[in-house]
């Protein structure tokens, strides 16, 4: 059939939408030289007709991955055609196209996910012209051609980035921040609701427009308007619909200079339809905050990302529950078409089965206690609502009369926000997803008011009342949230002192108090399930929620309830800032996943008891004991709290420099050493070290280095609360007495980064300095460094780590990733406190380290690269100095690149060594396949061993 063909029989057609529906299909199928409709599974007529009780289906036609067409006859209402097809989209296995027709006209509208809806308007008298012929093929072969090339996130991104300007325009003029947030909300969602049609189109765009010479009259015309939207009623002869929900409740407008009218009619001209609810929030609020407006344009935290915790804690178990209504529905369905005895009855509780589900539904509550601009909320209440559409198109399939409207509402979410302005943004990000959702599946929004009070979305603070007391949550379903992610070093700072002091003696006795502030958060949702007032609780965290006092708080969680599902490391952004973080659900909840993979459990370090299937191959690393003979072994080195390092070529200065009491500045100045000396090259600092203890009339006489430190140190010192801060502001704040005491008589001792991407050991000779971020440990013998350096301690190292850093790096302790370890009988930091332990397994060690030594400087420091050349003080270590012509190959030999790089000679090398100390455990069955866990289990086991012997 050719185009003209087509047309001359279908223009004026009088068949009816029934009787000309099918025949019209097929012959545009002709026409375009296209397949008809021929699989039921996957491209057929009426699909879903085949549902008990039904007459029509979900689409006239559906093809699988390519559309959803539904067909009107002559002058039908393609609105409403589009509605339904919306409404269906989701037993359509959600097709990216959505076409509707009436013949004289064929849309087509993109339904694809993460992107703006686009239509395309096909004429019945246009429909052979080369383009048009095109995305008709299209529809049927490459749909994804009409994928728009804008997404969503670049829409809202643009969208806040305008706003953020028009915020900065309006603060630089001492604009209340509070009130420029509050009326560019009110206009934000002028400009959202006027390009969803709750407005009259461009209305607000028309205001501006027209009063854009004159920001007095302009001020006056948006007053009245938002007045209007508050209670309802005309203005500029246009009826405007009862918004109010207490955005409107206040309308306070500000004045705008010319180039902020500029940019607010910019912005209005924009489609603000399809903004992203759960994003829109945090961009808006980033544009307007000018500590965080810089970061505005980073990467988000994509709703996938959050959903990991509110699937397992809201979705998975009502979808188990709907499952089963399912499971009871369907046979008293069977019984009631049956008829017969008793199939009223059936009948009855099938639909009272349905309809308890969706009070089920309805009656969920999901609480963020530290909500911020309302994400959580939002894709919360997006999940509660695509659960009851499921289970309406499920009822309808099963043979039910499924429900007109969707009872699940805003209503069903809780919040707590500190901040009165994040709070009313998260109140605007789940009004904005709620009507989103409604029209996109093709409801009604809800009317008179539109916008539905959210005074349960509540601006207070989450941890204490004003009086100092705990404060109350409500009772919930489930909870799920971001609380804020800050150190226990930093809550004084960023809180106040006053602040930090309260909230620890409120919650003395249940979160330590070197516990970072999120983990206040998780005690009161582990209280919350405690006290029967919450089922289920999915947090976020920063990484290190997995050690030190942090653990204690996660120890109490899986004592009183348990962790069933966990993320144990996921990227993350908060503030602009790249982290790593953990997930953690716990509370009443069947199974256990890590990581995305079932388990038999989790431990509070956030580890497996063992995959289902393989059996308990591990224990938890948790219950580790420190062991005897690992103390006085290893320590942190010395913390400055100033500046007391200098560069190189300054130090040297003062070495050939006298002192009026004959000494040597050799005495004080020396090299210093922090983790990047280790993992890259040795930057040559030094530092100003007067010990633990010398005064400050004997520091003077030390003349060039005590002036430098008067000058630049003591003005950072004076006036700390801390005596030895700010009395002894010569000294270190941290001055390790233990550590130097424990190396003093040694020539050399190892050394590891605090925090590393890969545990590395190396050797420091004296007079190096190590850092604070440098664990010293206090050995001088090739057997302990071998042990250390083994893919043993390696594992146990990470395994009992906490991570820090946006690349995720394992931290590295003295307590729990030293002293926990179980050497080898007889090669115990307590063998090795009188020197080299001897024997032929200690030997082997030995030289297996030494080699895997001598083959890393080898490579660090090629001998036809470098010149080794004097220091300036005999006994101090050689500086290694790139021969002319290899300097820029020099600065890529690093620790760091060569165990990225791992060449062959290193993995053997670590072979061996791994060989020897496996032979010094007595494990003859060790091969370099042996598994991870296998290995834990046997230091584990060995570890509880040599504890049970000291008590």
């Amino acid at each position: 059939m050719t185009p003209v063909q087509f047309v001359t029989k279908w223009k004026n057609n009088p068949l009816s939408e029934r009787a000309g529906s099918q025949a019209f299909f097929l012959d545009l199928c002709s026409m375009l030289g296209v397949d008809p409709p021929n699989n039921p599974d996957s491209y057929c007529f009426e699909r879903g007709a085949t549902r008990t009780g039904a007459g029509h289906g979900w689409a006239d036609v559906w093809k699988r991955s390519h559309f959803g067409w539904e067909n009107k006859g002559p002058g039908g209402d393609l609105s409403g055609a589009l509605r339904q097809l919306m409404t269906y989209a989701l037993a359509l296995d959600n097709p990216p196209l959505l076409v509707v027709s009436n013949r004289d006209i064929t849309q087509i509208h993109t339904h694809f996910t993460g992107t703006p809806s686009e239509t395309y308007t096909i004429r019945l008298e246009d429909i052979g012209t080369p383009e048009n012929q095109q995305r008709l093929r299209w529809l049927f072969t490459e749909p994804e051609r009409f994928r728009p090339g804008r997404t969503v996130l670049d829409i809202t991104t643009d969208a806040a980035g305008r706003f953020a300007d028009i915020a900065k325009s309006m603060t630089e003029r001492r604009h209340d921040p509070a009130k420029v947030a509050h009326f560019l909300i009110q206009c934000l969602f002028c400009m959202f609701s006027e390009d969803i049609g709750l407005l009259p189109k461009k209305l607000f765009e028309h205001v501006i427009t027209k009063r854009q010479g004159d920001p007095a009259k302009l001020a006056v015309s948006m007053a009245e308007m938002f007045q209007a939207m508050r209670t309802g009623g005309d203005f500029l002869l246009e009826d405007i619909a009862y918004f109010n929900g207490g955005l409107f409740e206040h309308a306070e407008v500000l004045e705008l200079v010319p180039g902020e009218i500029e940019a607010l009619l910019a912005a209005s001209r924009m489609d603000w339809s399809a903004i992203e609810p759960s994003i829109l929030g945090t961009l808006f609020e980033r544009g307007l905050d000018p500590k965080i407006r810089a970061p505005l344009g980073a990467n988000y935290t994509d709703p996938g990302t959050i959903m990991k915790l509110v699937r397992p804690v809201v979705v998975e178990p009502l979808e188990r529950e709907w499952e089963a209504a399912k499971a009871r529905i369907a046979p008293l369905v069977e019984k009631y078409h049956a008829g017969g005895k008793g199939s009223q009855k059936a009948g009855q509780e099938a639909q009272a089965l349905f309809l308890g589900y969706v009070e089920r539904l309805k009656d969920f509550r999901v609480l963020d206690p530290a909500c911020g601009s309302g994400n959580f909320l939002y894709l919360a209440l997006r999940a509660l609502k695509d659960l009851e559409h499921r289970a309406n198109l499920d009822a309808e399939a099963l043979g039910l009369h499924r429900q007109l409207t969707i009872e699940t509402s805003p209503d069903n979410v809780r919040g707590i926000e500190i901040n009165a302005y994040a709070a009313e943004l998260a109140r605007v990000t789940v009004w904005i997803g709620e009507i989103q959702w409604m029209l996109k599946h093709g409801y009604d929004c809800r009317r008179n008011p539109i916008l539905a009070r959210l005074d349960h979305i509540e601006n207070r603070d989450a941890l204490l009342n004003e009086d100092g007391s705990e404060a109350a949550w409500p009772a919930v379903d489930a909870i799920v949230g971001n609380p804020p992610f800050l150190g226990d070093k930093r809550m004084r700072s960023e809180l106040g002192a006053e602040t930090t002091a309260r909230i620890r003696s409120c919650y003395g006795g249940r979160v330590p108090g070197g516990a970072d502030l999120v983990l206040y958060w998780f005690e009161k949702a582990r209280a919350q399930i405690e006290a029967k007032r919450c089922e289920a609780v999915g947090l976020v965290a920063t990484n290190s929620i997995r050690g030190g006092a942090n653990r204690k708080v996660l120890d109490r969680i899986a004592q009183s309830t348990r962790i069933f599902e966990a993320w144990s490391d996921e990227p993350w952004v908060n503030d602009g800032a790249a982290v790593r973080v953990s997930l953690m659900c716990f509370g009443n909840r069947d199974g256990a996943k890590l990581d995305g993979i079932p388990v038999n459990g989790i431990h509070a370090d956030l580890t497996a008891f063992g995959q289902q299937g393989t059996g308990d191959t591990s224990s938890s690393l948790t219950n580790a004991k420190a062991l005897k003979e690992n103390a006085g072994a290893a320590y942190l080195g010395i913390q400055k709290t100033g500046p007391f390092d200098i560069p190189g070529e300054l130090a040297r200065q003062w070495l050939r420099l006298p002192n009026p009491h004959g000494r040597s500045n050799s005495e004080v100045v020396k090299p210093w050493f922090n983790g990047l000396d280790i993992t890259r090259r040795n930057r040559d600092f030094w530092i100003i070290d007067y010990g633990v203890d010398m005064k400050q009339d004997e520091a003077a006489l030390y003349e060039a280095p005590f002036g430098y430190a008067k000058e630049h140190v003591q003005p950072t010192r004076v006036g700390k609360r801390e005596a030895r801060t700010n009395e002894q502001w010569w000294i270190f704040q941290w001055a390790r007495p233990k550590m130097r005491a424990a190396v003093r008589e040694i020539p050399r001792f190892i050394v590891t980064p605090e925090v590393s991407k890969h545990r590395v050991f190396a050797w420091v000779r004296h007079p190096i300095v190590p850092d604070k971020n440098l664990t010293v440990i206090a050995r001088q013998d090739d057997t302990t460094f071998g042990i250390l350096h083994s893919r043993f301690h390696e594992l146990w190292a990470l395994g009992l780590c906490t991570w820090m850093g946006a690349g995720n790096d394992p931290r590295y302790t003295p307590t729990t990733t030293f002293e926990t370890f179980p050497f080898p009988a007889g090669m115990t930091p307590a063998d090795t406190a009188a020197g080299a332990p001897e024997g032929p397994l200690a030997e082997a060690i030995a030289t297996a380290a030494r080699r895997l030594n001598e083959l890393r400087e080898n490579w660090l420091n090629p001998a036809e690269w470098v010149e080794r050349v004097p220091e300036a003080v005999p006994g101090f270590p050689d500086r290694i100095v790139a021969k002319p012509g290899h300097e820029a190959e020099l600065k890529k030999r690093t620790l760091t690149n060569l165990y990225n790089q791992r060449p062959a000679w290193l993995d053997h090398a670590h072979k061996t060594l791994d060989a020897a100390v496996a032979a010094a455990y007595g494990w003859t069955d060790y091969t370099p396949e042996m598994a991870d866990d296998e290995i834990l289990r046997r230091l584990l086991a060995l570890n509880h061993a040599r504890a049970s012997g000291q008590n």
